[in-house]
């Protein structure tokens, strides 16, 4: 809510972030949603995680 009592409501994609689809095993989700409930981290909040620190740390050959 600003000033003047309006509430401000961003558009979809204004954060800076895109909507994408990826295909992901089963098994390999089921460890991410265990991962993420006992961390405390949301599903997405944790892959972004492992694709931000992958995407710092791969080195291709």
């Amino acid at each position: 809510m600003n000033d003047n009592g309006k509430i401000i409501v961003k558009k979809r994609g204004e954060d800076g972030n895109r909507i994408i689809s990826i295909r992901i095993k089963e098994n390999t989700l089921a460890k991410i949603d265990a991962l993420a409930n006992s961390a405390g981290y949301s599903r997405n909040e944790l892959i972004n995680l492992f694709i931000e620190y992958g995407a710092d740390h791969c080195e291709l050959i």
